[in-house]
């Protein structure tokens, strides 16, 4: 017997390897879902975090930062983020 796939459907999931109860600082909207920015969530809105240990969404984060009252601080902590920031990468 010879079997023939005649189309294949490829499905994939990812997720932010993050804990899976953690919210946006800013918007409280959870990292699997959008910021309040994006229309879907993924690559374009990638996740940042500071030397602190506060995750955010990138757009958030930056619309954070330029307020006149953020001064650069971590909205959590009030450290400074200017020069820690960094991206996590989603997983494959």
């Amino acid at each position: 017997m010879k079997v023939k796939i005649k189309t294949w459907n490829a499905v994939a999931t990812w997720r932010w390897d993050i804990p899976d109860d953690d919210v946006c600082g800013i918007c409280q909207v959870h990292f699997d879902g959008t910021c309040p920015t994006c229309k879907y969530p993924g690559d374009d809105c990638s996740l940042l975090s500071g030397k602190c240990g506060h995750n955010f969404h990138m757009h958030c984060i930056i619309e954070w930062i330029k307020q006149d009252s953020a001064k650069g601080q971590c909205p959590m902590c009030r450290q400074s983020r200017r020069s820690h920031i960094c991206v996590y990468r989603a997983l494959g």
